[in-house]
């Protein structure tokens, strides 16, 4: 295990308009494998460009020992750039060939160094990556989205560094570069921090780091053993709750019976000074010492009221918020067997360039299957989808779909008007629905009180993903067959929760291109079709690896 390790101190960083992402964050993260967890907008892609060093904090220190690596969510490249100059190996390759072509030149072997096997070691860490078909000399607007973030982490690796830090690498990559990638860190012995919303791989890690505004709390194990962890802690905070709430019960229960039992006394002590005929001034300490000691008692009472209201404020702080979907869709069954799309001899264009094979595609989808179409990157998955909900006209072929009860969820879930709320797009999707089911659905979907008047522009990448899904799946009328293309890519770990909570109380049928194993087992899917090389064939489910 490598002794290389990470150090925030106090560490607080606010954004220019003094919106703070931080306040005295202070953590260490040593050797090893650590996945770091938090929702969306929570600050991960910050913290690691502050240890980065690309944004300075306003307050504190963020340091890594040793060599630094970083792979940034979106890469900086520019499209004319070689492979070999995005790698930072082109100089030295240049020096080594002018080396081997007679060029003796002290700046040759300067530029050299200790590097005569860089060619070597590069070729070698492409070929780890998925990228052996990739020359050196290959300008990077020939490459997918995919290869480029695989070559920006081969750059990172040839650095050989200590730290390494990367922020969703996995975002575009399909499911060979993926294993690809999980084999690469597999074999890693520094210290790595790791952002990803890929179960898969961050199952692969040693720890798990949460990320809260004021603290980092850390998990031994990986991430299912996290979430296991995660269920204890909430399982005693919530009967830490229930316990506090009636202690809370008890006291002012005591308390009432107090002051009942000191008022009756009270008045019968009225009444026996008053018979007995003491004098005044007796009489008068008599009844002070009778207050004094009722007060007393009040007193008491109202500080144990007052300890267990703080006792369950405690513990109503450790209670993580729900943040789960329950629903039930029978609005959205479709009977077994019934074909909501069938297309035979299906071809595209993009340009003169055929996208299918010369023959087309065909392909039927019937109710209530549950389909993930999978392949390469630039297969044509997405225009395929395209094609279904008839957005692309068809060069070829024919097409039938079942009464236009369709619904496309593309990536970046514009299928919502962003100067409506959330209350008024449920309202455009399913006019008839009585305002008191209205809301108790909008409540299913988390969305309460002031929560539902929010524009949809204004709602983060998560509570969008549930807008849209509350609109859609309860639409009048609700839609047979959903399409879905890279759903889960960009979403926060709890979103893709609800995501998948949604698509299981889902009874009609769906397409989803997915790259996420986890995501894909979890929504049960059932048939599997893979799009490559301009055909659509069968397959059964990819081996877990």
């Amino acid at each position: 295990m490598s002794d290389a390790f990470i150090v925030c101190s106090n560490l607080s960083f606010s954004w220019p308009d003094d919106t703070p992402v931080f306040q005295d964050l202070t953590f260490t993260v040593g050797g090893g494998r650590t996945g770091l967890v938090a929702p969306n907008g929570a600050g991960k892609s910050t913290l690691l460009k502050l240890i980065a060093g690309e944004y300075r904090p306003s307050s504190g220190s963020a340091s890594a020992t040793g060599v630094l690596g970083y792979l940034p969510q979106t890469l900086p490249l520019v499209g004319d750039l070689t492979v070999a100059e995005v790698l930072g190996v082109a100089e030295v390759i240049r020096a080594l060939d002018a080396v081997e072509s007679g060029d003796a030149s002290v700046e040759h072997f300067a530029t050299i160094g200790n590097d005569w096997d860089i060619e070597e070691r590069t070729r070698a860490q492409l070929d780890r990556l998925g990228l052996a078909d990739v020359s050196l000399t290959r300008r990077l607007h020939t490459l997918s989205g995919g290869q480029v973030v695989s070559l920006g982490l081969a750059a990172q690796l040839l650095k050989q560094p200590d730290v390494l830090l990367l922020d969703e690498p996995t975002n575009n990559l399909d499911l060979d570069a993926r294993r690809k990638l999980h084999d690469v860190l597999a074999d890693w012995n520094g210290c790595l921090l790791l952002v990803s919303h890929d179960r898969a791989l961050l199952d692969r890690m040693d720890h798990i780091a949460e990320l809260d505004r004021s603290e980092v709390r850390s998990y031994g194990g990986n991430f299912t053993e996290y979430q296991e962890a995660v269920r204890a802690e909430r399982e005693v905070a919530e009967k830490n709750v229930r316990n506090a709430e009636q202690d809370l019960k008890r006291e002012k229960r005591e308390m009432q019976q107090a002051r009942e039992r000191a008022a009756r006394r009270a008045s019968n002590a009225a009444r026996n000074i008053g018979s007995a005929g003491l004098p005044k001034i007796v009489a008068g300490a008599m009844k002070r010492r009778a207050q004094e000691s009722a007060g007393k008692s009040n007193e008491t009472h109202a500080a144990r009221v007052s300890e267990a209201k703080a006792r369950l404020d405690e513990a109503g702080r450790a209670l993580r918020d729900e943040q789960q979907i329950a629903l039930e869709l029978p609005g959205t069954k479709v009977p077994a067997g019934r074909t909501v799309f069938l297309g035979e001899g299906m071809q595209v264009r993009h340009g003169e360039a055929a996208v299918f094979a010369a023959d087309g595609i065909d392909l039927a989808i019937r109710g209530p299957e549950r389909i993930a179409l999978t392949g390469p990157n630039g297969a044509g998955k997405s225009t395929l989808l395209r094609v279904i909900n008839g957005e692309l006209p068809l060069a070829g072929g024919g097409i039938k779909r079942a009464d236009g009860r369709i619904a496309y969820l593309t990536q970046r879930l514009d299928l919502l008007d962003l100067d409506r709320s959330v209350v008024e797009s449920l309202i455009a999707f399913a006019p008839g629905m009585p305002e008191a089911q209205r809301m108790h659905l909008l409540a299913r979907f988390l969305f309460r009180g002031s929560r539902i008047h929010l524009p949809i522009g204004a709602l983060s990448g998560g509570e969008r993903l549930r807008a849209t899904l509350a609109c859609v799946l309860c639409a009048e009328p609700a839609p047979q067959l959903l399409l879905l293309d890279e759903p889960t890519n960009n979403l926060d770990l709890v979103s893709v929760g609800q995501l998948e909570s949604a698509l299981n109380a889902y009874r009609g049928a769906f397409v989803v291109v997915s790259h996420d194993e986890r995501f894909l087992a979890e929504i049960k899917v059932d048939r599997w079709l893979r799009l490559a090389g301009g055909r659509l064939r069968e397959t059964g489910a990819p081996d877990s690896a």
